[in-house]
């Protein structure tokens, strides 16, 4: 199964950066054998995995509440997939971790299996239409990144947008008998990205602030930044607590790859934070992009993170770290 992830990664990663994964007859063939299975992670929150993509979703008494939506193609699967957890609860809240289509390509039919408790004179202003479906949250920069493809070849149609936008630094409900949280963390990936942390389950869902299949991937051109990523990482960091031995605890959920606890996410952040010095380093004693590339100053961590292959290979991640460290008056402030 790992092998035909791998292949499947390839076919659609290209796409998938520029959040414009493709709707196609073809792109739907590359996921007609993609099956979606579901891991119980603990308390209400269950982790739906769809060949090399993520998403979470909370069960309970209020319903169902949704972490992303896989890409369209996978939509029903992921759909089916609820439904042997959830029976017939109705899914009330979609929550979008940022604006990429890997993330957010099943808005559509994930929002409209759904259907929104409103009342009063919110009902009016909501509509009928809205009843029947289900809420989507988003931080608002995630809303504005979408709103951008309108005109294009790859637009996102309206019907998948955020209906509710926040721009503070976070915004929070109380579902299922818990506090769920969307925390913005500032021109990390993008800059238009939440972690999404509940509370009493004690599962964080990170999107692609923390994917442990690569080295960390920050788009210069939606905002992200290294220093970002870093802080975002960090403040994962802040929120987990260990069980006994560092096993357990608090679980996170990456964009892509494996569940993960506390133990894992520090592995990662030391190796960003190490990679981030050198390249710092680099930097301030002048070398060029070509030298540092001579340098191989990932060397020790290809192994694990790096590929000379996909959107993502070692090269373009030293040459944005490069771009993103050489500019750090664009970067927010590191920790």
């Amino acid at each position: 199964m790992f092998s035909s992830q791998l292949k499947l990664t390839a076919a659609v990663s290209a796409l998938v950066v520029a959040g414009l994964v493709v709707t196609s007859a073809q792109q739907a063939n590359n996921f007609a054998n993609v099956d979606v299975e579901t891991l119980h992670v603990q308390g209400n929150v269950w982790m739906a995995v769809g060949g090399p993509f993520n998403a979470a979703f909370s069960v309970g008494d209020d319903g169902v509440l949704v972490v992303d939506t896989l890409v369209e193609p996978l939509a029903d699967k992921l759909l089916a997939a609820i439904q042997k957890v959830a029976g017939n609860k109705p899914i009330r809240y979609v929550f979008n971790t940022h604006w990429h289509r890997d993330h957010t390509g099943g808005n559509i039919k994930v929002a409209d299996a759904g259907q929104s408790v409103v009342a009063g004179n919110f009902a009016g202003q909501a509509g009928a239409a809205q009843a029947e479906r289900a809420f989507i949250w988003a931080h608002e920069n995630a809303l504005h990144r979408m709103t951008k493809t309108e005109g294009t070849p790859a637009a996102i149609p309206v019907a998948a947008w955020p209906t509710d936008a926040y721009f503070t630094d976070r915004k929070e409900i109380y579902f299922n008998g818990e506090a769920v949280q969307l925390l913005s963390m500032p021109n990390a990936h993008t800059d238009g990205d939440s972690l999404v942390f509940f509370r009493k389950s004690d599962v964080i869902v990170a999107g692609d602030i923390y994917v442990n299949t690569s080295f960390p991937i920050f788009n210069l051109s939606e905002g992200g930044s290294y220093n970002g990523l870093l802080n975002a990482l960090n403040t994962i960091i802040e929120l987990t607590v260990p069980r006994d031995k560092q096993e357990g605890g608090t679980y996170v959920i990456p964009g892509h790859g494996r569940l993960v606890d506390e133990a894992d996410v520090v592995e990662f952040r030391d190796m960003s934070t190490i990679i981030r010095d050198r390249i710092a380093d680099a930097i301030k004693n002048k070398m060029t992009l070509e030298q540092v590339k001579a340098a191989k100053l990932t060397l020790d961590y290809e192994g694990r993170y790096g590929s000379t292959s996909g959107f993502w290979t070692t090269d373009a991640f030293i040459e944005a770290a490069y771009r993103s460290l050489s500019q750090p008056a664009a970067n927010v402030s590191q920790r």
